[in-house]
């Protein structure tokens, strides 16, 4: 178990770059990103239909490169909380948390008693199958594991603050997309509503520490999103980076080449 995890990344650095998966889930995947500069990896369960056993593949094989993984459940449940943990990530990201208490029973779910209520159980995923000191390794676990609340309603940015001040809530993320239909200006974001209500948000994190993430289309949008005060950006899902580096090597190819070229053979 001695990876440093995500809450030791985030709370080392200015500023966290990763990436987001909802095709592409194959072992190989956080080896690759990582290679690519990638400092997490989130696997999105909410929109992709992946199960737990892609997860379990993508958790174990990012925990054995140090590459924290964070998995982004299907809904707000708890035992879906402690399972996708079980299986190796190093955080839960939780969609449409709108309430404090909706966040406290979620990152109840992120601990082991005496600090939550997670299940116990060891010897497995999350801790590469080890044996070890029980009390050693609950301690371990609680130090590594948190939760980063999705903020995706008009409910959810009015709780803002006391969403953030939850124990074991280690980032505010907003769900722009959702966010923007929440209030009636779908998709969006330039709006002045959503820069209310992002500010807002923004606000509550710097007021309790926390970490203010978003998923960024593209290289410029993440540099935008920085200049704003986001402090953990996922730039692009694998789908948006494949086509787009595709599309560029396509369009490449066929400005460069003569139309009237004779097909070789």
């Amino acid at each position: 178990m001695g990876q440093p995890g995500l809450a030791a990344a985030m709370a080392g650095a200015d500023l966290l770059l990763g990436h987001f998966v909802m095709e592409f889930a194959t072992p190989g995947i956080g080896p690759i990103v990582a290679a690519a500069g990638a400092e997490f990896l989130v696997l999105d369960m909410e929109h992709s239909g992946f199960g737990f056993e892609t997860v379990k593949q993508v958790a174990v094989s990012c925990r054995l490169i140090d590459l924290p993984l964070v998995v982004r459940v299907p809904a707000k449940h708890a035992d879906l909380v402690g399972r996708a943990l079980d299986m190796g990530a190093d955080a839960v990201m939780a969609p449409m948390v709108s309430s404090a208490e909706e966040a406290r029973l979620l990152a109840a779910a992120t601990r082991y008693p005496p600090d939550g209520r997670r299940g116990v159980a060891t010897m497995i995923a999350h801790d590469l199958w080890r044996g070890g000191d029980l009390a050693d390794k609950l301690r371990s676990a609680n130090e590594r594991s948190l939760l980063i609340a999705q903020i995706e309603t008009e409910e959810g940015v009015e709780a803002a603050d006391a969403i953030a001040a939850t124990p074991g809530v280690g980032c505010l993320w907003i769900g722009h997309m959702d966010l923007s239909c929440s209030l009636g200006i779908n998709g969006a974001f330039e709006h002045p509503r959503f820069r209310r209500a992002e500010e807002k948000v923004a606000a509550a994190a710097r007021a309790h520490g926390r970490r203010l993430g978003r998923l960024a289309a593209s290289a410029g949008d993440a540099v935008s999103l920085v200049e704003r005060g986001y402090d953990m950006v996922a730039v692009a899902t694998d789908i948006i980076a494949l086509q787009a580096h595709l599309r560029a090597a396509f369009d490449d190819v066929r400005a460069n080449c003569r139309t009237d070229a004779k097909t070789v053979g």
